[in-house]
């Protein structure tokens, strides 16, 4: 996990996520999860290049499963893109940078 990324938990998901002012890019991912580690490097890298106007938060399902269970997360990794406390985008697996940045990218003002 990069220095760009938060550490999403149950506890802290409201403050967060919903509660953010900025656009939330969440990372539902678990350790054991081969295509998690494919897609963490592209996760850290928009997290790096969006710095300031995204926020992005990394949520081990297997310690939070209550905010997984919350959005309905059946398969991992998948991304969800949240704003305004609302989840507007859902991308699920590991994705190529391209799709996962023009997902990212439409809901950045």
């Amino acid at each position: 996990m990069s220095s760009d990324t938060i550490t999403g938990t149950d506890a802290n998901f409201e403050a967060e996520v919903l509660q953010s002012p900025i656009p939330v890019l969440v990372d539902f991912w678990a350790a054991w999860c081969g295509p998690c580690r494919m897609v963490a490097p592209v996760v850290d890298k928009i997290a790096s290049d969006h710095k300031g106007k995204l926020k992005v938060v990394k949520v081990d399902v297997d310690a939070n499963m209550a905010s997984a269970e919350r959005y309905g997360v059946m398969s991992i990794p998948t991304l969800m893109v949240f704003k305004g406390g609302k989840a507007v985008e859902t991308v699920i697996g590991a994705v190529p940078e391209a799709k996962l940045a023009e997902a990212v990218s439409k809901h950045l003002a």
